[in-house]
């Protein structure tokens, strides 16, 4: 199974009594976005299933991919665990590749649980993409990253 994570690019910063899941991108924000839904396009197998956190700036950053996408109320920022993530993925046995587009500390927790890392989570930079793969090698599950891909170096 291919389990591609996907960081929201670039949002403005929360302000005073604003609304945490109604932050939109920035003009930066919205290039990278269009440039990685881009390379992405032309990297992800047909059928793959992507799903989308509620929040307004990962429904920017998925929008100019042009494939269809669910939004999922438990990839919220703060609302759902490695643990559920993984579930609601079906890894590492699900037969399609699975696209999420969500938020940091959660993305870089999968990231750091998938590859055996000795810190609880990594940094998923704005925008980048991180593309995991699941095998058995010798009766053995194996984690395989594929790549990681930002949207400075595209």
């Amino acid at each position: 199974m291919d389990l591609i994570l996907w960081r929201h690019a670039e949002a403005h910063d929360l302000v005073d009594g604003g609304i945490d899941l109604e932050r939109v991108l920035t003009p930066r924000g919205e290039k990278h976005a269009l440039r990685m839904a881009s390379w992405l396009d032309r990297q992800l197998p047909d059928g793959v299933r992507v799903l989308c956190s509620p929040a307004r700036r990962t429904e920017q950053t998925v929008v100019p991919l042009n494939r269809k996408y669910k939004l999922r109320a438990e990839l919220a920022p703060e609302c759902c665990t490695v643990d559920e993530l993984l579930e609601l993925t079906g890894w590492p046995n699900s037969r399609m590749p699975v696209l999420v587009v969500g938020h940091q500390p959660l993305l870089g927790q999968v990231v750091s649980r998938l590859l055996g890392m000795q810190a609880e989570d990594c940094s998923v930079r704005k925008g980048a993409v991180w593309w995991l793969r699941s095998r058995d090698r010798d009766e053995q599950a194996q984690t395989i990253l594929v790549t990681v891909q930002t949207p400075e170096l595209l």
